[in-house]
């Protein structure tokens, strides 16, 4: 008979080993199809798609030239034959041995000058050849020059130069000017849905809370009167916890939307330091549940939003801690720098993940199938503000099942 102290030992022995070694994307690579083969007539047909419009431009300017200039000379060609065949002087010989000599002159005469044209044609229509994909090139080039502009003016918009920044292209009213005036008047359009978005976030912000505070505090005086029968008290403390869960959940949209849009503050920091504040956060919520944090932090400095990143590792800190083994859990946290970017990792124990239900829990709202039930253990919204943060940092990161249960969590940074 196994007494339930030495299963619990026996789990703890054959307990897969935290993370080592060099921070990395733990786990597979994912899944991808198998190369397929393909015959050289399906990879010709594939090859247009890889080149760049601009060289298609080039080469079908130099592939014009060069068929122009190729029925030139070849009409060339065909002119010296039947003129010299025309000029060629009809003399009245005495013998017919005599007309066929003169025949096979003229006949000679034609093909030596047919010779030379073609040699010095083909040495022409290399060089015309050559010199048509120069200029095609030089042509496409300022073809594509007002695209250029349209594009590197798109890369530079953010929702903080959206309010000023239009391509505004000079010249005459052709299809590209139309196509620029068309893109800025958008551009227009997304700046009015993004003051409208701030607007509508800041006033959430008041008219979301106020209430809730109000709530509260209603709540919590009633509960300090010691005339309160032990029914109104019950009610009042799950009163107070609905309303606790409502705040959260406002905040975590209040974030999320603020996560979501460009960053108004970048400061030089270090990612070592913002991780120890978030641990000393979640070290008391860990105690209190059983939690064991192993904590491994190096330096790795960045340029970001503090606030923001400090909030992105709680919460993978404390989803570490909430979706946990029922007892003697473990939580490991890492940072460190890995091939110039900063890394930060996050593994817990805990129940199974499986590896198609990874993705979706960073979307709002998405919750394991066990906890669908049980929503008191957050809102869904810790790992989609967590995306949010580091997208707006220029990262990314991913998760991926632990072997024994749990997950393993990699935020991926730039460095400074």
């Amino acid at each position: 008979m196994i007494s339930p102290h030495s299963a619990r030992k026996a789990t703890r022995v054959q307990e897969p080993p935290p993370p080592s070694g060099p921070l990395a994307w733990d786990g597979p690579p994912p899944p991808g199809r198998p190369p397929v083969q393909r015959t050289t007539m399906e990879r010709m047909r594939a090859l247009p798609g890889k080149v760049s419009i601009r060289w298609r431009l080039t080469i079908t300017y130099g592939a014009l030239v060069f068929v122009a200039s190729a029925v030139l000379l070849f009409s060339v060609y065909s002119i010296v034959a039947q003129a010299i065949a025309r000029n060629w002087p009809d003399l009245n010989w005495p013998t017919p041995s005599d007309e066929i000599i003169w025949a096979r002159a003229r006949e000679g005469a034609v093909a030596a000058a047919q010779d030379a044209v073609l040699r010095s044609a083909v040495m022409a229509l290399i060089g015309v050849g050559i010199l048509s994909l120069i200029i095609g090139y030089f042509v496409a080039d300022r073809a594509m020059r007002p695209v250029a502009r349209m594009t590197g003016t798109a890369r530079k918009l953010s929702e903080s130069t959206l309010a000023h920044q239009r391509i505004a292209l000079e010249g005459p009213n052709d299809e590209l000017k139309e196509l620029a005036d068309t893109f800025d008047a958008m551009l227009t359009r997304l700046n009015v849905a993004f003051d409208t978005q701030r607007r509508f976030v800041a006033n959430a912000s008041h008219e979301l809370r106020t209430p809730l505070t109000i709530n509260r505090t209603v709540l919590e005086i009633a509960l300090s009167d010691p005339q309160a029968s032990e029914d109104l008290k019950a009610l009042g403390r799950t009163l107070l916890e609905v309303n606790a869960r409502n705040e959260k959940l406002i905040e975590g949209l209040l974030l999320l939307a603020r996560s979501e849009r460009e960053l108004a503050v970048r400061k030089p920091l270090d990612v070592r330091e913002v991780a120890q504040t978030a641990v000393e956060q979640v070290l008391p919520f860990a105690e209190e549940n059983g939690v064991t944090l192993t904590i491994d932090l190096v330096s790795a400095p960045t340029v970001g939003d503090p606030v923001l990143l400090e909030r992105s590792v709680s919460n993978l800190l404390e989803n570490a801690v909430k979706y946990n083994i029922p007892e003697n859990g473990k939580v490991w946290i890492r940072t460190g720098m890995v091939d110039g970017a900063l890394v930060v990792q996050v593994a817990n124990t805990g129940q199974h993940v499986p590896a198609y239900e990874v993705n979706s829990l960073f979307e709002p709202f998405r919750r394991l199938h066990a906890d669908r039930v049980d929503s008191a253990k957050g809102s869904g919204l810790g790992l989609s503000i967590v995306r949010a943060v580091v997208q707006a940092h220029g990262g990314n990161v991913a998760a991926v099942p632990r072997d024994g249960g749990g997950l393993v969590v990699t935020m991926r940074l730039p460095s400074r």
